[in-house]
């Protein structure tokens, strides 16, 4: 009998067999020494009907609350932007859902096309020179940014801000020793960092890695803390929130060397947290240090404009443990995703959405603080689309009693800074309305202590 999943009869698999020269499936396991074998059966269900098994799927999407059931202001680093239709309808096109590594140009060169049209969107977004073809997500491009500095500059200390988000942290801690790093953090100062303790900490060091916004919400000093880490030598690494630069100065326009980050809030869904993208950008003499694929523009033996894979030496299928990073693929598809929003929102459209977001944190922060008399963290720095407030008792407790009230309102600072138990880092996209604002602040009236 056929599997109800694959279009194979047994005259297919007779066909097949009688191809290769085998009686049976069984007779392909000859050459395996019996004593390794399993004999019996695996002790499984029995298998669904393609009916059951849709159930079955179901209902246990069913036990997942996403943000079409529940009121979410979750970020800390995944945001529920809107996500508009032409990017699906583009991302399911069969060209580029099903492609894969596009090492042959003469048969990929609409992903290839793509790719370097994206390079060419995150170039000019961060105000760099060049740009990879993305990475698996913003933490592992971080890191790899910390390679490459090592290499440009002889050192080998890397100093990150406590500011930045913990999960970027720990990934650069976590690849450092491979790398032969050594990572330093640089604490916070009401909010943000200070210029002249980065200058001291950088020292010797290879690159600075500080978030913008950073991870409580708060705009940083960014082009004094880029101009402290080129006065030491370092290289300034900005891990930037790729839809505040329709407001925010471009990294590159400051002095950063590397823009990275996360592009999951550009074009994807939250997706419980992946698979997104990561992106980086670099100044043009970094480009041979750079990780992951780069798409380059040439011509044909016709003269016809047409698109390759270029500096291939630097890549791990050619140089092995020589190359500037492990990882050889790339994020084409969610990072199609990225472009497709990005060419959509278009320079106005981004800066619409940055003004919205800003307005709408900002009216948030009234209404707690007039609704539910929550204080803010960081009164006196300015913020984009996050803030901290103070939720007058532990803020996981005020999560689980607001999401039983179908509000998530936020992220509890306390599971990674010491000192903020009570603290509730609260996010606010362009998909929030102002009613939803007053039900979130209606909700922690009542919950929080």
């Amino acid at each position: 009998m056929s599997h109800p999943y694959l279009a194979l009869t047994d005259a297919d698999r007779e066909a097949m067999l009688g191809t290769i020269g085998v009686s049976s499936v069984a007779e392909l396991f000859r050459d395996i020494p019996a004593g390794v074998r399993f004999p019996g059966e695996l002790a499984l269900e029995p298998a669904l009907s393609e009916h059951e098994l849709a159930e079955h799927m179901a209902a246990l999407a069913a036990r997942n609350v996403d943000t079409t059931r529940e009121l979410s202001f979750l970020g800390a680093g995944i945001y529920d932007h809107y996500v508009p239709a032409v990017v699906d309808a583009v991302l399911q096109r069969g060209e580029l859902l099903t492609a894969y590594t596009p090492y042959q140009p003469e048969m990929s060169q609409g992903v290839l096309q793509a790719i370097f049209e994206y390079q060419t969107a995150i170039c000019e977004l961060t105000g760099m020179d060049v740009s990879n073809a993305s990475g698996y997500d913003g933490t592992t491009v971080t890191a790899d940014a910390c390679f490459i500095a090592k290499h440009a500059t002889g050192r080998t200390r890397i100093v990150v801000t406590e500011a930045t988000n913990p999960q970027v942290r720990q990934v650069v801690k976590t690849y450092a020793p491979g790398f032969g790093l050594d990572v330093v953090e640089v604490p916070h100062r009401g909010g943000t960092t200070d210029p002249e303790e980065l200058r001291a900490a950088a020292e010797d060091a290879a690159a600075v890695v500080f978030q913008q916004p950073n991870v409580f919400g708060c705009l940083e000093p960014a082009p004094e803390l880029a101009a402290a880490a080129n006065a030491a030598g370092a290289l300034p690494v900005v891990h930037a929130d790729p839809l505040s630069l329709g407001l925010l100065e471009a990294p590159g326009r400051y002095g950063a060397a590397i823009a990275l980050g996360e592009g999951q809030a550009a074009g994807n869904f939250p997706s419980y947290g992946g698979p997104h993208y990561g992106f980086l950008a670099a100044r043009e003499q970094f480009i041979r240090r750079m990780p992951g694929r780069i798409v380059g523009e040439t011509v044909d033996a016709a003269g016809k404009r047409g698109y390759v894979l270029t500096l291939q030496t630097r890549e791990q299928h050619i140089r092995r443990e020589k190359a500037t990073s492990n990882i050889t693929t790339n994020q084409t598809l969610l990072a199609l995703g990225g472009l497709v929003y990005l060419t959509w929102l278009g320079p106005q459209g981004l800066r619409e959405l940055g003004e919205t977001c800003l307005s709408l944190a900002a009216y948030a922060k009234q209404r707690l603080a007039e609704r539910a008399g929550l204080d803010l963290v960081f009164a006196d720095r300015p913020t984009f689309k996050e803030f901290a407030v103070r939720v007058g008792r532990n803020a996981r407790e005020v999560v689980a009693a607001a999401r039983e009230r179908g509000v998530h309102p936020g992220y509890a600072l306390g599971r990674d800074h010491e000192g903020m138990d009570d603290v509730l880092l609260v996010a606010i996209t362009e998909r929030r309305t102002p009613a939803e604002i007053d039900r979130l602040a209606d909700v922690l009236a009542e919950v929080a202590g």
